[in-house]
């Protein structure tokens, strides 16, 4: 499949659910949100169907996504059953790392090919707050499991807030001089969630940070671009530290588009193809799938509405996006 502005799309996300076992700030207000009832979510069989009809269209890589994927049962046998799907030639996962100890070798024997661990500080007491309750011992504890279990290369995504945890940008770095992984700092991104986090928190207005003042903070490490960046590097720019294993990326929506490079279709775990992560647009699938109806059309059509890029600091751009980053998919 080739969009209107000529990338090919051969990506495709899947958020098998919306819920989640914590309540980052970012991603969460502090009352929580309405789950989607059980019978709004997508089985996984009707996933299944969405995948079997998009792999033959030319998507050849899958990645699982929520809410955080790993606390909804039987994910190993979807994983199974993706994975046996001809033409699936890449499968892979984020998740929030705090369940992944005892899936990950489990995963990995089903055909799960690699992970991506959300981590946004190294500080334990500051990770409790920013999830407002989690234990950055369990995420440790399920990065170990996915290095033995062979789930690499191993993605670690930091999501940098202003007054929070931008005095870490560094350690994060030097993460990749001890081991193989790839650390890639993420702008924040207006996406549902744009009001009071609780106190102690910045304003909305003071949250942001763009990446060229990200790789401004880095520039003591004297970061190089890497010669050979990791499988599956998606939007990333990736650098290497001087004797470092791993590498460094940034993901920057808002300081240096990379809508033009562009590869993804998203499938919310309520039906729904939504061609862009930052536009409302979203085309529904739910009902086809249930009433037995061929959904190959509606692939396409998402595919046809893919916008040249995202509008979000143009006059006249579309208000904060009402659903929140669990209830789209990350």
């Amino acid at each position: 499949m080739v969009d209107a502005f000529g990338r090919r799309i051969d990506y495709l996300r899947i958020s098998v659910t919306d819920r989640c076992n914590l309540r980052c700030v970012y991603c969460m207000p502090p009352g929580g949100i309405a789950w989607q009832p059980r019978e709004s979510i997508l089985s996984y069989e009707e996933i299944l169907t969405v995948v079997r009809a998009a792999v033959p269209l030319g998507i050849t890589r899958v990645r699982l996504t929520g809410g955080e994927p790993l606390v909804r049962p039987g994910l190993v046998n979807l994983v199974r059953d993706i994975a046996a799907i001809q033409g699936i030639q890449d499968l892979s996962l984020t998740t929030n790392g705090m369940l992944l100890a005892a899936l990950a070798q489990p995963l990995a024997e089903a055909g799960l090919r690699r992970i991506n661990v959300s981590l946004d500080t190294l500080d334990p007491a500051r990770f409790r707050r920013l999830t407002r309750h989690g234990e950055i011992e369990s995420v440790w504890a399920g990065i170990q499991a996915a290095e033995n279990a062979g789930l690499v290369p191993i993605k670690i995504n930091a999501v940098v807030i202003r007054g929070i945890n931008d005095d870490e940008l560094c350690d994060m770095a030097r993460l990749t001089l001890a081991h193989p992984w790839h650390v890639r700092f993420i702008e924040l991104m207006p996406i549902g969630n744009t009001g009071e986090w609780g106190t102690g928190f910045p304003p909305a207005e003071d949250r942001r940070i763009l990446v060229q003042e990200m790789q401004d903070r880095l520039r003591e490490l004297d970061l190089t671009p890497a010669k050979t960046p990791p499988v599956g590097n998606g939007p990333a720019r990736a650098f290497t530290i001087a004797g470092g294993i791993g590498t460094v990326g940034f993901i920057s929506p808002l300081g240096d588009h990379f809508c033009a490079r562009c590869n993804r279709l998203r499938l919310t775990a309520d039906g729904r193809l939504r061609p862009c992560l930052l536009s409302e647009c979203e085309i529904p699938v739910r009902a086809a799938l249930r009433q037995r109806q061929e959904i190959t059309s509606l692939i396409r059509r998402a595919v046809g509405l893919k916008p040249a890029g995202h509008a979000m600091f143009q006059p006249d751009a579309t208000a904060p996006q009402r659903r929140t980053m669990c209830q789209i998919g990350g």
